[in-house]
């Protein structure tokens, strides 16, 4: 039920992430017309939603999935309206990791490629189960291959 990766959340964005070459973590996700705030354009709390679980996903993928982020402190900058017509993409990546926190930073991209919002994060490292009572089973936490995840990514 996550807003940002639910796949049975109705009012989500369900976002799907892929590893990408050099230790950077791409998201796509299509908004959806109840994700705007001025018409036709993606609401900001929206962009910091996605943004925000990007990068602190982004640890994932370098603890093997043992180590998750919490954040701590969360800012933005936003510099270009994001439309809501057709998938974003979001990039995510560690700039400095010690044994305690992590520090990311990430940017939504607009189809042409060029940053529209870009942020920057700080985020506790937590073992999963301190942070929720979680099951993965039940949480339906998983891999799901979609028919349409490429097969070559272009960020």
């Amino acid at each position: 039920m996550c807003f940002v990766c639910g796949l049975s959340n109705a009012l989500g964005l369900k976002t799907a992430f892929y590893e990408l070459d050099g230790g950077e973590l791409l998201a796509i996700f299509e908004p959806a017309d109840g994700h705007q705030s001025y018409p036709g354009r993606l609401h900001g709390g929206v962009s910091a939603a996605v943004l925000d679980e990007t990068i602190g996903r982004a640890i994932l993928a370098k603890s093997n999935g043992e180590v998750w982020g919490v954040t701590v402190e969360f800012s933005m900058r936003l510099s270009k309206p994001v439309p809501i017509s057709g998938p974003l993409r979001v990039i995510g990546r560690i700039d400095k990791d010690s044994t305690r926190f992590f520090e990311g930073s990430g940017e939504i991209l607009l189809p042409d490629g060029e940053i529209a919002v870009s942020a920057k994060g700080r985020y506790i490292k937590m073992p999963l189960d301190k942070i929720a009572d979680f099951d993965r089973e039940e949480q339906d936490w998983r891999v799901v291959p979609l028919p349409a995840d490429p097969t070559d990514v272009e960020v």
